[in-house]
């Protein structure tokens, strides 16, 4: 997959990596005000109307027109004048602003192609969603969620994530350049249509490297068999690459298809907006009062709640509570189930239950190998113990199974470089941290510091304290789970140089 750079004058603008460069040395600049440049810059002398520079920045937000206001000064102050006079970025009267200077589009690198595993290596597409209904997309992403999930639990495979998957979700490509780029042998692919309290499933399994088809099957199926369906799939394909049929113990399956398709939604909002989150608890709510025993909204729920504590600047006993409450049902519900356990795991390791997470993480590892998310959360975890070299192995490891994963991602890499003293790659990991950039740009920060770059670094600083204004390094270095001291302070060191509150 590929991207695109926009250069302009002295400047180099990276909408995927978060980052600006003048004479290739970084700006500082907002997250908010990059989104704008964006815009701006992909459409030189094209007026944008302030409504669509506002969905730009605040996608799915009511914002007001001021803070469009504030970060355009913003960005004209950062880019100064250009050579040729006048400004970068014009004001149209009572409609918008224009991008007035000449821009370069320059096409990003091609994705180096990724190493084959010694083992079966699969990556699950998104199924297609062929019936008349919109509405149904959700269940067709269920359905290939949990094939992804499915398999990744037979520890001879080695399975792709699902956020890389879904990367390639709508659009068309070659087998053999996606299977390249996720470092892959076989793709399934398929199409869902669900009609009339019924579903039809076409599958296939393709080797990318020659090109053949392995199996094929059409499933024509009552709608309540989706699930002996989706294990009967499973089975064909483990069968098909493994050359035996070897399934792992069966995980729960949720009693409310409603309920199924409320979680899934959820998800999709989970590393998205405040405003998001708050709609995927209303969702998963609803989803636990239609199936009272459906572990994996519990799971889903827990780690909402736990975000509304990271997010809330501090976390109060009511957002912590909660939260390790829903894991432990959740896994009371389904012990099978890698994730719940994963989460709870993370959840102990904030309350300084060290031997519990550790014992919840290394359960779920032997339940799900495969399972990305549980390798990039040990990672934080490993690395605040004072293990770093493992702790990086872990977030790599992670980046392997998931090789375009959601953004937090860069958090964990970036914490990790910075604890291993790369605070230049740490650096580039958390500027593309787009999600939870409120929460990785401390850590941005003290690398800027460690590297003497004091005033990017103290401008980066600012930005994170407008997000958390009651932010002290003393309270952050009590509240984390370090389990080794020297590494404590390292992390606080920056944190002062940046210019952080004690």
């Amino acid at each position: 997959m590929q991207g695109a750079r926009f250069a302009f004058g002295p400047f180099v603008l990276d909408p995927g990596l978060g980052t600006l460069l003048r004479d290739d040395a970084p700006v500082a600049v907002s997250h908010r005000g990059l989104k704008l440049l964006a815009a701006l810059v992909a459409r030189p002398g094209d007026i944008l109307s302030k409504s669509a520079l506002l969905d730009a920045a605040w996608p799915g937000l009511a914002v007001e027109e001021g803070n469009l206001t504030v970060q355009i000064a913003q960005l004209r102050k950062l880019l100064g004048v250009p050579a040729y006079g006048g400004e970068w970025i014009t004001t149209v009267p009572r409609i918008g602003y224009r991008f007035a200077g000449a821009v370069e589009q320059r096409d990003t690198a091609k994705r180096r192609s990724l190493p084959l595993p010694a083992k079966p290596s699969i990556a699950v597409l998104p199924f297609a969603n062929v019936s008349n209904d919109p509405e149904q997309e959700t269940f067709a992403d269920g359905l290939t969620e949990d094939l992804i999930t499915d398999l990744s639990r037979t520890a001879e495979l080695f399975v792709i994530a699902r956020n890389s998957a879904f990367a390639y979700k709508g659009k068309a490509g070659d087998v053999r350049a996606i299977a390249e780029e996720l470092g892959v042998r076989y793709l399934l692919e398929g199409s869902v249509r669900q009609a009339a309290g019924r579903v039809r499933i076409n599958a296939q399994l393709v080797d990318a490297l020659t090109g053949d088809h392995l199996w094929a099957e059409r499933f024509d199926r009552k709608l309540d068999d989706i699930f002996a369906v989706q294990d009967e799939v499973t089975a064909r394909i483990v069968e098909a690459l493994l050359g035996r049929l070897r399934m792992p113990p069966p995980r729960q399956r949720p009693k409310s298809l409603e309920a199924y398709e409320l979680c899934v939604r959820a998800r999709r909002l989970m590393d998205d907006t405040p405003q998001a989150a708050q709609e995927a608890h209303l969702l998963l709510t609803h989803a636990i009062a239609l199936d009272p025993d459906y572990a994996e909204a519990y799971r889903w729920l827990a780690l909402n709640h736990w975000m509304g504590w990271v997010h809330s600047g501090g976390p109060s006993e009511a957002f912590r509570g909660t939260a390790l409450e829903l894991a432990r049902k959740a896994v009371v519900l389904d012990p099978n189930d890698a994730g719940c356990r994963w989460a709870l795991a993370y959840l102990l390791a904030y309350e300084r239950d060290f031997a519990e997470a550790d014992a919840e993480f290394a359960k779920a590892l032997a339940l799900d190998p495969n399972e990305a998310d549980a390798w990039a959360a040990l990672s934080d975890i490993t690395v605040l113990a004072g293990r770093v070299e493992e702790g990086l192995e872990h977030i790599r490891k992670a980046f392997r199974l998931n090789p375009l994963p959601a953004s937090w991602y860069y958090l964990p890499l970036g914490q990790a470089l910075y604890a291993a003293g790369e605070h230049k790659a740490a650096v580039e990991a958390l500027r593309r941290d787009e999600t939870h950039r409120t929460s990785s740009r401390r850590f941005l920060a003290a690398s800027l510091a460690q590297l003497g770059r004091l005033d990017e670094a103290r401008a980066e600083a600012e930005l994170f304290l407008v997000g958390n204004p009651d932010f002290s390094v003393r309270h952050w270095a009590a509240m984390e789970p370090f389990r080794d001291a020297a590494l404590r302070e390292r992390f606080v060191d920056g944190f002062r140089k940046a210019g952080l509150p004690e």
